[in-house]
């Protein structure tokens, strides 16, 4: 592991299943939240923490001050963790609502960020594209579920099915609207609730896309409240159709998930897959 030069007082944190993760004391007497792994991708943690920066450009999400960042490390404001409180959960709806309105540049990476993204050992593309279909398609199904079956997470059969998914993607992903501006791996282990009990967004792998994505991501293993998509629903309601939207969103998750860690990931994406192919 790496830490920042001069730092001491290394507790190791658990919850990480990509890198590893320490509160450590800096040489200044700062408090710090620490990621680290002994394999990074060239500017993996600068894109993540271009990603916190853009997200919390608007003034509406709270983000992690990024304090330092090198190749090896990303030191973080370290957030006292505390419980999502309902008025938090709402905060947090109207807060993500307002980010995705807020827009971005195109369908692909915010401005300084390389036109390749991660998660942990996966590289994907992360150029712009001319619609959502074809960055969905693209950028994500076509890449991962290649990936996935290379590394035995998905099946032949699967990535049959995903490919010919996505030739009707157009017809699927309902109405057209322009890049929101996404966290891109909103799960609800990446929203951390501080002691005053409102929401802070970490771990981003940001981008411009469908708004769509951030919620069905968050719903895929349990949302931490209700409340977020009422306050959600209330400043930017969806269009009609998408609750049969929400399992064409996961896919792309599912398929990181089927080749990161296999297992029934795998089978997940051919059940997601088969009610629109």
């Amino acid at each position: 592991m790496t830490l920042p030069p001069g730092s001491g007082d290394a507790r190791a944190l658990g919850g990480g299943s990509i890198n590893r993760a320490f509160q450590v004391t800096l040489a200044d007497g700062r408090v710090v939240f620490v990621k680290t792994r002994p394999e990074t991708i060239e500017g993996e943690y600068e894109a993540e923490a271009a990603g916190l920066a853009w997200l919390a450009a608007p003034g509406l999400l709270r983000t992690p001050a990024v304090l330092e960042v090198s190749r090896t490390y990303l030191a973080l404001e370290w957030i006292e963790p505390g419980s999502l409180s309902a008025r938090g959960a709402e905060e947090l709806g109207r807060a993500l609502a307002g980010t995705h309105l807020a827009g971005a540049e195109a369908f692909g990476a915010p401005p300084g960020v390389a036109p390749e993204t991660g998660f942990g050992s996966l590289r994907l593309p992360n150029g712009p594209t001319a619609d959502w279909p074809s960055f969905y398609a693209e950028r994500r199904l076509i890449p991962l579920a290649g990936i996935a079956y290379d590394r035995g997470g998905l099946t032949a059969r699967g990535a049959v099915l995903v490919e010919k998914l996505c030739t009707r993607l157009a017809d699927l992903t309902g109405p057209a609207e322009p890049p929101a501006r996404l966290h891109g791996d909103l799960w609800s282990g990446n929203v951390m609730a501080g002691l005053d009990g409102r929401a802070w967004l970490i771990d981003p792998s940001a981008y411009g896309g469908h708004r769509e994505m951030d919620l069905a991501m968050l719903r895929l293993f349990g949302p931490p409240s209700e409340r977020i998509f009422d306050a959600y629903e209330e400043l930017a309601p969806l269009a009609d159709g998408w609750e049969e939207r929400v399992e064409l969103c996961q896919l792309a998750p599912l398929l990181v998930h089927a080749a990161l860690f296999g297992g029934s990931y795998g089978a997940a994406v051919e059940t997601a897959v088969g009610a629109y192919v």
